[in-house]
Order: C-alpha cells, then structure tokens, then sequence
C-alpha cells in the first residue's frame, strides 16, 4: 500500500514538473517570436517542410472523409425522408468537427514526428550543444521556427482540408446519389454561419496547432541522448498531441458551443 502511495506521488509531482517545463518552454518560444533577430528564412523553409510537404496526405484525406460522411450522411437521412438536407450534414460535420480534429492529427502524425525526430537527433548528436557554445540560443534557432510554422500552417491545411471533403461530399451526393445540386448548395450556405462554425474551426485549428508545436518541440528537446531517446520522443509527440488535441476539442467545443 505504501509502495502504492509513493508511487502514485512520485509519478503527480513527476507529472506536475513536466508541464511546468512545458509552460516554461512555451513562453521562451513566445519570448522569442516577438523578439528580434525574426528568422524569416528559416520559417518559410519550415512553413514549407511541415505545410506544403503535408498538403498531399490532408487533401487525399479530406475528399475521402468528405466521400464518406456524404454516403453515410444519405443512407441516415433517407430513412427519415431528408437526404436534401445532405449538405447541412456533410458541411456542419467538416466544419465544426472532422476538419481541424483531423488535420491535426494528420499533422502531429506526419509533421509533428518529424519535428521531434530531428531536434532530438541534435541533442543526441550535440548539436544543440554546439550552438549554446556559439552562443546561439537553441529554443530561438531551432525550436521557435518550427513551432511558428506548425501555428501557422494549420489553419491553412485544416480550411484546405474542409474545402476538399465538402468537394468530396458534393461528389457522392450530386453525382453519384442524385440529390439536388443547387439544394445542397443552398443548404451549405444556409447552416454554416461566419460568427458561430467558422470562427470556431479557426479558433480549433490554431489551439490544435499550438499543442502539436508545443509538444513536439519540447518531446525534442527533452529526448534522451541517444536512438531510443529520438524514437521514444518521436512516438511521444504523436500520442500526446493526439491526446491532447482530442481533449481540447472538447473543451473548445463546450465552452463555444461549435
């Protein structure tokens, strides 16, 4: 019992000091971002590493979701006698849900591991080391960049991402099941409103991208100096920006109600 308690303690206050470090390194990033020298070639290469590198996967995966929820949205609807209402259904699931949920776990998957493989290959292979020893800041040289473009990028991929599955939705729907094109259309616009859908897919998409720069730089970072560190780090980016993504848009969601 004893053993049990001290354990439980142990693994609290463990826990409690990681994020501790994390708020600690996420403010040093903010620090930073408004704090010259602005590394503005660094960013737009890494805007184009974790952005336009992951544009393949999250397009695919938008016309094919957008496929999916506009066939299952009409076999649900037309037992109750309103498949016209598809578009509704196809547009206000993207929106809300589907599109910034799974663009960031796209993200954490593809750009997010990535991220925290190569920071932790530098801390194996001393490399942060060697810029503290120049005098080069780390957090500011390295991780800053990366985390801004993975803050910067979501949006864009996550609205790219909406775009494609309603062009998927309208596909299966129109072309394939015969609903009415200028109704779905119609639909679309009616439900989907700038102040309460849009605006609370902006405002997930920038949190989610937020928690996988956050996480992913700091599971970097923090990585044991050797190979089992960098995959340890790697596979703990991607769980717990999923995670924490998931959690979050729960919260998001019952606070703003989309």
């Amino acid at each position: 019992m004893l053993a049990l308690i001290r354990h439980t303690g142990w693994r609290t206050v463990s826990n409690v000091y990681e994020l501790g470090g994390i708020a600690v390194f996420g403010a040093r990033m903010v620090y930073q971002t408004f704090t010259p020298p602005w590394r503005l070639r660094r960013l737009v290469d890494e805007i184009y590493t974790t952005g336009v590198l992951s544009l393949a996967i999250v397009l695919l995966s938008g016309a094919v979701v957008g496929s999916v929820l506009g066939l299952q949205g009409y076999i649900t609807l037309v037992r109750f006698g309103a498949e016209q209402s598809l578009g509704s259904v196809v547009g206000l699931s993207l929106v809300r849900e589907f599109g910034p949920v799974l663009t960031a776990l796209l993200v954490a998957g593809r750009a997010g591991s990535a991220v925290a493989a190569e920071i932790g290959a530098m801390v194996a292979t001393e490399q942060l080391d060697g810029l503290r020893m120049m005098s080069v800041d780390p957090v500011d040289f390295v991780a800053q960049p990366k985390a801004l473009a993975l803050l910067i990028s979501m949006p864009l991929l996550s609205a790219l991402f909406i775009v494609f599955g309603l062009a998927g939705g309208y596909v299966v729907g129109v072309g394939l099941l015969g609903i009415d094109g200028g109704t779905y259309i119609t639909n679309l616009e009616r439900n989907i409103t700038f102040s309460d859908e849009v605006v609370g897919s902006v405002l997930k998409s920038v949190v989610f991208g937020a928690l996988v720069a956050l996480i992913s730089t700091w599971r970097g970072f923090t990585s044991a100096p050797n190979s089992a560190g960098v995959s340890r780090a790697t596979t703990g980016a991607v769980v717990q920006a999923s995670v924490a993504t998931l959690v979050f848009d729960y919260i998001i969601t019952a606070l703003w109600g989309g």
